[in-house]
């Protein structure tokens, strides 16, 4: 296992500035993610700490040793690509062992590595097929071997589901976690799938424009987004704008009328006291609003109509038609009914701790 230390790590492409003062700590043995938009940064930012990239300021650091500079092969670790990046000509247990033959390890050492690694993967008794002989799924799993074979100080992942199926994605979900924690390997995995990164990661970063934006635990970054963009990167949220009223309903609450009417919201920044008069950002999440015909005993309740229903099984998504020009979307976990469009008036309602306000 390695800590990786990120210093002020900037990188410009011409007169673009796609890595801006980067500061960051990995732990040993962490499944850290890199997540943002398209052109933010994350695959650029992995590719530096994997050495194919040499930043023009700042400093990486594996435990004490500083590798800004030094060659990817000299860095003891292995890359997952997004295309695995297999060769065809080669068999399974060829494509395993190559980065082995560069290292001139013995063939017998090799031979049990080899072995070894595709065990990890369950792969046994599959190294002599031909790369055209496996499904996408198996394929994804040589290009992990390979990159398991070396025994890496960490393992850097580009998108490495993005090509599988959604079924074949939640598999290997679990099975990259697994070895990651069996083989104790410092892992840095880029994506831009939200769910992914909240279901596997030990912590988590978001990027935009080459900057860190918010940078903590799956949890603590979904129910506490740093900023708008965050909030709406991070999973589905309603963004109601609003001016803050007054403190009121507890400790870090604030009274902030909207076009939805009036809500309590929760402030969790900190550094950021707003103040009667401030234009604002609420941020509710679908799943944490509830529908019913009767009026609840919470105190952020909205009264409005069913525009429109989607049924998905485990759960039914509602867009909601409150105060002629808010709308909501709502989420209702296992359904046994569905509520349809009709012109009825429903009441949806939150606590208060999942109203979360955020800067205007």
């Amino acid at each position: 296992m390695v800590a990786i230390t990120v210093h002020r790590l900037t990188k410009r492409f011409g007169t673009a500035t796609v890595l801006a003062d980067i500061n960051l700590r990995i732990e040993p043995g962490e499944l850290f993610f890199l997540l943002g938009p398209s052109g933010c940064g994350k695959t650029t930012l992995l590719r530096h700490l994997a050495g194919f990239y040499t930043p023009d300021a700042g400093t990486i650091r594996f435990d004490d040793e500083d590798v800004t500079h030094l060659p990817a092969h000299q860095r003891g670790t292995g890359m997952m690509f997004q295309s695995y990046a297999l060769w065809p000509h080669l068999s399974v247990a060829e494509n395993v062992a190559f980065g082995l033959e560069e290292r001139r390890c013995p063939k017998a050492e090799i031979a049990t590595r080899v072995a070894e690694a595709l065990a990890a993967v369950k792969l046994d008794g599959l190294g002599e097929r031909r790369i055209q002989q496996l499904s996408g799924g198996q394929q994804q799993r040589v290009a992990l071997a390979r990159a398991l074979v070396i025994r890496p100080k960490c393992l850097f992942l580009d998108e490495p589901l993005s090509n599988l199926d959604a079924k074949l994605r939640l598999d290997m979900r679990a099975e990259i976690r697994r070895i990651c924690k069996e083989y104790g390997l410092t892992g840095i995995y880029v994506t831009h799938d939200q769910e992914e990164a909240l279901s596997m990661a030990d912590r988590l970063a978001v990027m935009e424009a080459g900057r860190l934006v918010q940078v903590g635990a799956p949890l603590e970054v979904y129910r506490n987004p740093a900023n708008r963009m965050v909030a709406e990167f991070i999973g589905e949220t309603n963004i109601l704008s609003g001016t803050v009223q007054g403190a009121g309903g507890g400790m870090g609450c604030f009274e902030v009328d909207t076009a939805a009417g009036r809500l309590t919201a929760r402030c969790h920044l900190a550094a950021w006291q707003p103040a009667p008069g401030d234009r604002v950002q609420v941020s509710i999440r679908p799943e944490a609003l509830t529908l019913s015909d009767e009026p609840p005993a919470l105190p952020n309740r909205f009264k409005g109509i069913v525009e429109n229903v989607i049924y998905l099984g485990a759960t039914a998504q509602y867009e909601l038609r409150v105060s002629g020009s808010a709308g909501l979307k709502v989420t209702q976990m296992n359904p046994a009914a569905l509520l349809q469009p009709s012109g009825a008036a429903v009441t949806a309602s939150v606590g208060v701790d999942d109203v979360v306000l955020l800067p205007g």
